[in-house]
């Protein structure tokens, strides 16, 4: 059974960081693609950036240039979330997510579900 586990989350003023991390166990070749999602209020669930296990990354154009997704270089089931110039409209939970195959940012493809952290950026 694989889990995910974020942490990272918090509350910071528009034009700061935050890191979110996830560790995800239980994990065969079922989490050859991690990603990172996000939900909020009354919204649809959104993909932010995926990262395939040789490392190609995916952004959506409203983080690219502001988010940077990677893998743990010791721990490949490892996956942080760096965010910078955060902006209200990043307001949100964001969850961590994995999946086998196809490593694009549609959450229908993604398997496996962290539980959430929040991210409140105000302005």
């Amino acid at each position: 059974q694989v889990q995910l586990v974020e942490s990272g989350g918090g509350s910071v003023q528009a034009g700061g960081s935050l890191r979110l991390s996830c560790v995800a166990s239980g994990c065969t070749y079922n989490c050859d693609c991690l990603g990172w999602f996000r939900q909020a209020p009354g919204k649809e669930r959104e993909g932010v950036a995926t990262i395939y296990v040789g490392d190609y990354e995916r952004y959506d154009e409203s983080v690219r240039g502001r988010f940077t997704i990677s893998r743990d270089i010791a721990n490949k089931n490892a996956v942080y979330l760096q965010m910078t110039n955060l902006k209200p409209e990043d307001t949100a939970m964001y969850y961590c997510a994995a999946t086998s195959g196809i490593c694009l940012l549609n959450s229908r493809d993604f398997r496996f579900w962290g539980r959430g952290t929040q991210v409140t950026v105000s302005s």
